[in-house]
């Protein structure tokens, strides 16, 4: 009966979500540093100061990674945690390869993983006010202040389109002065059903002068 309430539940929380993307659903704050122009699409250089994440650690292929985990942190959001409060959804969801070594930082793949699956917390939260999460998979990361590239792309997110999004990003990259500081990822700003052509999709990749 609990889970059934739960799953009840979790209609209104995505009701923000439609066929057109998430509506009115925050964001973590950023800073554009600078814009590099490109033909393979247009980077952006973004400092983002520290926000936490609600995490998962989830075995298996790129995609079934993330419908493994959203249901698990979408409750997490909705009231189950030790407060019984509803956080309220933000976006994007972050995926990142736990197995990608800093020599190929961006290469993602639909091969079998481990993949970090995360929501990022409302900046209203902080480590000592922000509920904890009922299941134990999840956990809470402090995350530090950051400089990323950032390249957008849009229709479906599958393995292929990240692969090939961040390896854009990669060759956008080249003569910018920027240079790679570790293993990046993707944010996926919408739900599944979407409209693909409408879908905000980012290859993020962190980065240093």
């Amino acid at each position: 009966m609990r889970r059934r309430l739960l799953l009840l539940g979790l209609a209104p929380l995505l009701g923000a979500c439609s066929v057109l993307g998430m509506r009115d659903t925050e964001e973590p704050p950023f800073v554009v540093i600078s814009r590099l122009p490109s033909p393979l699409g247009d980077v952006e250089i973004r400092r983002y100061a520290p926000r936490l994440v609600a995490e998962m650690l989830v075995e298996g292929d790129e995609v079934s990674a993330r419908s493994a985990a959203f249901r698990p942190l979408a409750a997490f959001i909705f009231g189950e945690n030790d407060a019984a409060e509803r956080i309220g959804m933000t976006a994007p969801v972050a995926q990142s390869g736990e197995r990608i070594g800093m020599t190929a930082p961006v290469a993602q793949s639909g091969a079998e993983g481990s993949w970090r699956i995360g929501f990022f917390m409302p900046a209203r939260y902080t480590r000592a006010t922000l509920p904890r999460p009922r299941d134990p998979r999840i956990e809470i990361v402090t995350l530090p202040e950051v400089e990323v590239a950032v390249l957008r792309f849009s229709g479906l997110p599958s393995p292929e389109a990240v692969a090939a999004a961040q390896a854009r990003l990669i060759a956008a990259l080249a003569g910018s002065g920027w240079h790679p500081a570790g293993p990046g990822g993707a944010w996926f700003y919408d739900p599944p059903w979407t409209i693909p052509g409408l879908r905000r999709s980012e290859a993020w990749l962190p980065v240093s002068r």
